[in-house]
């Protein structure tokens, strides 16, 4: 298909995207980051399988609003028809800016659908995958993939994908047996440059402006993809495009974290409060009374509560 509209060619550089984190990444949490200076914002992983035969509950969690874009839409699975058809429907239902395939997911339950970091194994059905895609939508797709698994590093995948019109690649820097901690490999994603013609972004262990500082010195990166970094913390997009820390106080942590809370019930009503506890214990973390804090925070059911919570601790909200 003819391509739309290439977004990732007109990003200033270096530039700061939102990772696609599941479980986490909803709209609520994409609208407070790119409040806070985000430039790209992913979705929640969105099975292809379910998008092929059971497509409401996903396209519901897909759906997001215009002051997000450019937004990506990230897949995953393991077979080359059903990503034709959910990029299709992706296209046509969702239409967002870009389209992911993940090849970087290490986690058990997914690895099981011998989908995400796994199929990095497999480069003869990653590259049909590729393809199907591809030729299923008018938006630019891209990769995310690890740094290497068991004996297949990054490069040699992206030696074999060569000649595909991939537009952009996401590499988290460890590899599948690390997980989300140990030391990344800065090395394989700077000389991706010799093996990727188009933008490159470099994830994993984006955990301060300090660490952005150094992961785009070592790596030579167009930009990063920031995950966990951003959890409770959604201002390190600010903090890197200003190249200055941002010390904020609790009472404005908490003013934050209340407007998240209200976008959250706002999008989701009561499911959206529950779903907020997890960040609410986020950002409170390194604050005076946090673990008193969480532990009332991860039950409640209101945003009044919240404010009570955050009140009596002396903090005004």
């Amino acid at each position: 298909m003819e391509l739309q509209n290439d977004f990732w060619q007109k990003l200033n550089k270096p530039f700061y995207a939102m990772a696609p984190m599941a479980g986490v990444a909803d709209s609520a949490f994409r609208q407070v980051c790119k409040d806070f200076g985000a430039d790209v914002v992913y979705s929640e992983m969105a099975s292809v399988a379910a998008l092929c035969y059971n497509p409401k509950k996903t396209l519901e969690l897909l759906e997001f609003s215009e002051k997000e874009r450019p937004y990506v839409v990230q897949l995953f699975g393991s077979e080359a028809k059903q990503f034709a058809e959910a990029a299709r429907i992706v296209t046509k239902e969702i239409n967002p800016d870009g389209i992911d395939i993940n090849f970087g997911c290490p986690v058990k339950k997914v690895a099981k659908q011998g989908a995400g970091a796994v199929l990095m194994r497999d480069k003869k059905k990653s590259r049909e995958i590729i393809i199907s895609t591809i030729e299923n939508t008018e938006l630019p797709v891209s990769i995310k993939t690890r740094a290497q698994v068991d004996t297949i590093d990054a490069l040699e995948f992206l030696d074999y994908m060569h000649d595909l019109d991939i537009k952009a690649l996401m590499i988290h820097g460890r590899t599948l047996a690390q997980g989300f901690s140990g030391d990344i490999n800065f090395d394989i994603i700077k000389k991706a440059r010799d093996y990727f013609g188009g933008i490159i972004m470099a994830n994993g262990g984006i955990n301060s402006l300090d660490d952005g500082i150094q992961v785009l010195k070592k790596t030579r990166a167009d930009g990063l993809g920031i995950a966990r970094g951003a959890l409770g913390c959604p201002w390190i997009f600010q903090e890197l495009k200003n190249i200055k820390k941002e010390n904020k106080i609790p009472e404005k942590i908490f003013e934050i974290a209340l407007r998240h809370a209200e976008l959250a019930e706002s999008l989701k009503g009561q499911q959206g409060i529950i779903e907020i506890r997890k960040h609410l214990c986020w950002y409170v973390h390194g604050i005076i009374g946090a673990s008193e804090m969480r532990r009332e925070l991860i039950n409640v059911s209101s945003l009044n509560e919240i404010k009570n919570i955050f009140n009596s601790f002396g903090f005004v909200v």
